[in-house]
């Protein structure tokens, strides 16, 4: 069988072969502490359970228009558009099956064979994916730690463009790092994109989980930015709708038609029901009320890992103020143990403390020049108790 040529170029999120290599030791019979996967154990609102359950009692189980209905098209430009200070319209938003095809569907609206396309490094596989698979260029910006995280090496983002260079994938509250740009960075980066004549990806999933109240930067919000930016947006995370597969792109009405077309394309339409649910969830205040108390558990879980990771000879760790990862440096562990390679001293902590956790190389490719080795651990599938056990487990493994 000969497949076609541009599936050599289809990646994966090869941090789901750590999500088998840690079911496999659980099937052995070790309690297995999962870092791994950005899933949520915690429930989904019941103000969004019900409003489906109402919806499919009602009936509102066919097809719908494949922008999405207009009830939560509204709805979710209303959201979008009053935290971002902008105006939005139904007409300015796609409905999607989660957040994943919005990066599929905006680079197949604009992108061309050859087109070059800065992709954050660690950073979200799928980007990389989807770019070299409709035949894009990757060219993989990087960050530099500061004292309270990471921020965009901006010299070096700088050297990567060419006369080729179409387009900026930015991801806020960044997964794994959890990096997140200030005013200064976010205007910066806008500037770039304007000057260059760049369309943007903005990928908005984790912006509105945060811990100190502060209010998010947003790049679509600086002036100029808005008609050259497609927001990035799923109810996955904030609403711990992960399995329901609930997105929508935000963006200017010719591009937002296109996407449409897309939908219809490949899957006709979003689950209608699942569609009224979101409604409810961007509607309802008393959603809200869940929202924040799921907050507060993630917050609670935060302050345990990052405390217990810092006691670790030979990790550091700063405390991200939003989503829900934790992005250590594991330099001075590893070399302690004799590792010189990250995801092998991954496979051992999952043999010898059953801690399963993902490490920089699954986040796209590394780059030239990375001296220090970092892993992420995820929080939002594991309780306060068994990450005190499992990285009481991981510390005492390091230490011996």
């Amino acid at each position: 069988m000969k497949l076609a040529d541009r599936i050599q170029h289809l990646g994966t999120e090869t941090v789901f072969a750590v999500s088998a290599a840690a079911t496999a030791r659980a099937q052995q019979g070790y309690k297995v502490y999962p870092f791994h996967i950005g899933d949520i154990d915690l429930p989904t609102p019941p103000t969004i359970v019900a409003a489906q359950a109402k919806a499919i009692a009602e009936g509102k189980k066919g097809y719908c228009p494949p922008e999405g209905i207009r009830p939560l098209r509204e709805a979710l430009a209303d959201d979008v558009g009053k935290e971002r200070n902008l105006q939005y319209r139904a007409e300015n938003v796609a409905i999607q099956p989660g957040g994943k095809p919005v990066i599929g569907k905006f680079l197949q609206t604009l992108m061309n064979p050859g087109d070059e396309v800065l992709c954050p490094s660690p950073g979200f596989p799928i980007y990389e994916s989807q770019i070299e698979y409709f035949g894009g260029v990757c060219k993989h910006y990087r960050f530099v730690p500061t004292g309270s995280g990471f921020a965009v090496d901006f010299d070096y983002l700088k050297s990567l463009i060419t006369p080729k260079t179409r387009f900026l994938i930015f991801n806020n509250c960044q997964n794994p790092t959890a990096a997140e740009s200030d005013q200064a960075e976010v205007d910066a980066l806008a500037d770039l994109a304007i000057k260059h004549n760049l369309w943007v990806l903005s990928d908005e999933a984790y912006t509105e989980l945060r811990y100190d109240g502060k209010k998010t930067c947003y790049l679509s919000a600086v002036p100029g930015m808005q008609e050259r930016t497609v927001i990035l947006y799923t109810f996955s995370k904030k609403f711990a709708m992960t399995g329901w597969r609930l997105g929508g792109a935000i963006g200017p009405e010719p591009l937002i038609k296109v996407m449409s077309q897309l939908n219809l394309n490949d899957e006709s339409c979003t689950t209608q029901f699942v569609q009224w649910a979101g409604v409810e969830g961007l509607r309802n205040s008393d959603t809200l009320i869940y929202v924040k108390q799921m907050m507060g558990t993630l917050q609670q879980r935060r302050d345990v890992g990052y405390d217990l990771l810092n006691s670790i000879s030979g990790i550091k760790c700063h405390k991200p103020e939003n989503a829900f990862y934790l992005f250590p440096d594991v330099t001075d562990a590893m070399t302690c143990k004799g590792f010189t390679d990250v995801n092998a001293f991954a496979t051992a902590a999952l043999e010898n403390a059953s801690v399963s956790f993902a490490t920089r190389k699954h986040f796209c490719r590394p780059l030239p020049g990375e001296t220090r080795q970092y892993v992420r651990l995820s929080y939002s599938g594991i309780s306060a108790e068994n990450i005190r056990e499992g990285l009481g487990q991981l510390k005492a493994w390091i230490e011996s």
